[in-house]
């Protein structure tokens, strides 16, 4: 009888987290269906009186938000491939290949996830500036896919990979990238579902760095693009919110469509770490 009551206060008290993490989600999908007058109104609403999708329609007129949106879209895809790419081929080397100072160069890699992002964006925007890199895309997609963490973590399922597939291959006159890409990547493409999941949100979220290289409004990221809404001198919330809500969904619906792959690669790389 303890257990089931220690049981019902536990899931009482995870729906009452998760309530409270979609809150600001479902308030922000309301109001993105409000006219500006109802969004700040006492009591709330949380079902619009007279749901419209004009917020978004007025969006797109005013605004290059769809340019914003396909701005940001082609830049995650394009970031995750060639990182998944980079990182797997990094993690192969260092899971199979013996050359001298492999260790020390893993250790300078792992030593490199110390160090924050703040204390190397100032040199690297002197660098981009200097080789006519500002205000494009050349920044958000070639410095980062060579990812400390990527690569890492790809180490680590790779080495779980059986060296008598790489053995065979090699007898059956396969030469190293063809056992790459015909051995390796088959096995671990759980891990590397996961690994482009992350990059991907990680890239789709990214704020800071296109808001310092980026300028013109036709190459901004969407994400950029809304907060340059809200910091004009009459914020349209209205707008600020469809944007938002715009956004946030892609996310949750790549989430929500590789979740099982997302946790199977997950779990495989907390058994091979």
């Amino acid at each position: 009888m303890a257990d089931r009551a220690m049981k019902g206060i536990v899931y009482a008290l995870i729906v009452a987290l998760a309530l409270t993490m979609l809150m600001p989600f479902l308030w922000m999908l309301s109001s993105s269906l409000k006219p500006q007058s109802e969004i700040f109104r006492l009591p709330p609403a949380v079902i619009p009186p007279h749901p419209s999708l004009d917020n978004f329609r007025r969006l797109f007129e005013q605004t290059p938000f769809a340019l914003n949106l396909f701005n940001t879209a082609y830049i995650a895809t394009a970031f995750t491939l060639l990182a998944l790419f980079l990182c797997s081929l990094g993690g192969f080397a260092f899971a199979k290949y013996r050359f001298p100072g492999r260790e020390a160069l893993f250790l300078v890699l792992l030593g490199s996830l110390v160090i924050p992002f703040e204390v190397t964006m100032v040199p690297l925007y002197v660098l981009y500036q200097r080789i006519g890199w500002i205000d494009t895309h050349w920044p958000l997609l070639i410095p980062g896919t060579a990812n400390a963490f990527g690569i890492f973590f790809m180490r680590q399922i790779i080495r779980g990979v059986p060296d008598e597939l790489i053995d065979t291959a090699r007898i059956d006159g396969a030469g190293e990238f063809r056992i790459f890409t015909r051995v390796i990547v088959p096995v671990v493409t759980p891990a590397l579902t996961s690994l482009g999941i992350i990059f991907f949100m990680s890239s789709w979220n990214s704020f800071l760095w296109p808001l310092v290289l980026l300028r013109s409004s036709q190459r901004l990221t969407a994400a950029v693009a809304v907060a340059r809404l809200q910091g004009s001198i009459y914020a349209p919330y209205d707008l600020i919110l469809a944007g938002s809500v715009l956004l946030t969904l892609p996310l949750i619906v790549v989430f929500l469509i590789l979740q099982k792959r997302f946790i199977e690669g997950i779990m495989a790389g907390a058994v091979k770490a």
